[in-house]
């Protein structure tokens, strides 16, 4: 059942596959019954985010060998490593301190000759008061009117955090200014948004670290002919921010000295949200829901940094993950956020999941055995009981789950959050309960319908044993978002550990741009035709594999 990991002696490694074939045989019940007060023995509070796990197939023999692993992988001294600026992404030849970005603390941090935190504070300074400007007014467009809206040009790193953040915390955006994004390359969100923007009042920023991400720079030059032929080619200057280390390009495409901001080698795109690549969400919900998010982060970081093991939330969160792939046989991750607020985290979470695990081969250039990353996917929680949850309940494939759950309702109604929390407990107690047989055959309903109903029974058998974490907190804001994230990219650090990966580096994309680029020469030699159907059929035949 188990894939084999490169770190853990064959006894640990042993001793954790046969718990896990017997877990999988033991119904859930069964361990709820064999020990008083599970359920508090596998919840961990931390930051003020309360995880069950009580869900999960585990049991105490399991989970000390769990921990075990994570001590045969030295977890302390990993996290050590990545915080103090070591060289964590070894192909790369880079540390990786997207914790910096959140660290207030002013003693420094130096790589070389170049003080981390120093650079980082300036930067933060340089952003308030760009934000500041902005939003009081005294930084307007050509014609002299106000900002109403900011357009977010960027993709990947540059685009799925940001717009995780801002559609997270939209109850706590400020009023005055409205955040839009722009990243898929066919154009349709461009044009969408032009069709009901005014370029005299929209600001828009470009997040590209070389400013030349072709899907970026296609968006970014279609948005600055939009803002031309309102405010006319002179003052188009004063309607774009940039992102980026390019500075001849953005000379050429005319971003002011004072609209740049920086992104540095050793934040990996996919955990910048916290750097500059963060001005639209700093821009939505003001500099001090900003900063908000930042202290929350740091407080997760800390407790990383510091709580022992067996108490220490992303060390469970990337054990579990790790055992339900790797020993129960899940053959994905899907998570349940039941807040409609984030409906984009499921697609952030694919980004930080799979682009930082999804490898091949070990730190030192072997290939794996066995399986790496998790497939993760999912949709706010209500939405999904209608759509894919048949799959999660009585589909032939076990899947894990994540289930999200606030404990105050954002309508401030007690009846919806007894409504929401209803769903999320009843799914997550179904998922792993499971209905048999015998007890689809004792429903009175069922024994009413004689025959009819014994023939239909089956059909209506769980099989349960779909283990689930619950993931609680207080309220929706900029700190719980930020310890929530943070939990996340750190689960992502534990399990690269266990695998033996380097989750920093993305050869996989960057094989893809190179491709896509060069691909780009050859399809503008296709004829022009008569119909797109005719145009594709040439552009299917000069790019194929022959």
């Amino acid at each position: 059942m188990s894939t084999p990991l490169p770190i853990g002696s064959p006894e640990l490694l042993a001793r954790l596959d046969a718990h896990a074939k017997r877990l999988v045989a033991t119904p859930p019940t069964t361990l709820f019954a064999q020990g008083q007060g599970r359920q508090a023995r596998y919840t961990l509070e931390a930051e003020g985010l309360l995880v069950d796990y009580s869900r999960q197939l585990i049991d105490p023999a399991a989970w000390t060998d769990l921990l075990a692993l994570a001590a045969a992988a030295d977890l302390p001294g990993a996290v050590r490593a990545m915080v103090e600026g070591a060289i964590v992404n070894p192909t790369e030849q880079r540390p990786a301190l997207h914790v910096a970005l959140r660290d207030p603390n002013g003693s420094p941090l130096v790589l070389g000759d170049f003080d981390v935190r120093a650079a980082v504070r300036t930067e933060r300074a340089k952003l308030a008061s760009f934000v500041a400007a902005v939003r009081g007014g005294t930084r307007v467009g050509a014609t002299g009117r106000r900002f109403t809206d900011v357009v977010n040009v960027g993709i990947g790193g540059s685009d799925l955090g940001p717009v995780m953040a801002v559609e997270a915390l939209r109850a706590h955006a400020e009023p005055g200014l409205a955040v839009h994004f722009v990243s898929n390359i066919d154009g349709t969100e461009a044009v969408d948004l032009i069709a009901r923007l005014d370029p005299t009042t929209t600001l828009v920023i470009i997040c590209s670290k070389t400013f030349t991400t072709l899907e970026t720079i296609t968006n970014a030059k279609r948005m600055r002919a939009w803002i031309a032929s309102g405010v006319g080619e002179g003052g188009v200057v004063g309607h774009f921010a940039a992102v980026s280390t390019n500075h001849a390009a953005m000379d050429a495409f005319g971003v002011a000295p004072d609209a740049r901001f920086t992104m540095w080698d050793w934040v990996g795109g996919r955990y910048s949200m916290w750097s500059a690549v963060g001005l639209a969400i700093e821009l939505a919900i003001g500099t001090p829901g900003f900063e908000a998010l930042l202290a929350g982060a740091h407080a997760m970081d800390r407790h990383f940094a510091t709580a022992p093991l067996e108490r220490n939330l992303p060390v469970l969160l990337g054990l579990l993950s790790v055992w339900n792939g790797n020993f129960i046989g899940c053959h994905s991750h899907v998570v349940l956020p039941y807040a409609q607020r984030l409906h984009r985290l499921p697609a952030y979470l694919q980004q930080l999941t799979m682009e930082s695990n999804g490898k091949s081969v070990t730190l030192d250039g072997r290939p794996v055995h066995g399986h790496t990353g998790t497939v993760i996917w999912g949709e706010p929680g209500s939405n999904g009981q209608h759509s894919f949850f048949e799959l999660l309940h009585q589909g032939t494939r076990r899947v894990a789950a994540d289930v999200l759950l606030p404990y105050e309702s954002p309508t401030d109604s007690l009846d919806d959050a007894i409504l929401t929390a209803s769903n999320a407990l009843a799914q997550a107690n179904v998922l792993a309960r499971g209905r048999t047989l015998e007890e689809v055959l004792a429903d009175p309903k069922v024994r009413t319908a004689g025959a009819a109903g014994a023939a239909l029974a089956p059909h209506r058998v769980h099989p349960g044993g779909r283990p689930s974490t619950v993931i609680a907190f207080e309220w929706l804001d900029p700190a719980t978002l930020g310890k929530l994230i943070a939990a996340y990219e750190h689960r992502v650090y534990v399990e690269s550990r266990l695998f033996g990966i380097n989750p920093f580096d993305q050869w996989g994309v960057e094989l893809g741009k190179v491709q896509a680029e060069a691909l780009v020469p050859v399809l503008r030699q296709v004829p022009a035709s008569a119909s797109p159907a005719a145009w594709l059929r040439g552009a299917l035949q000069v790019t194929g594999l022959g």
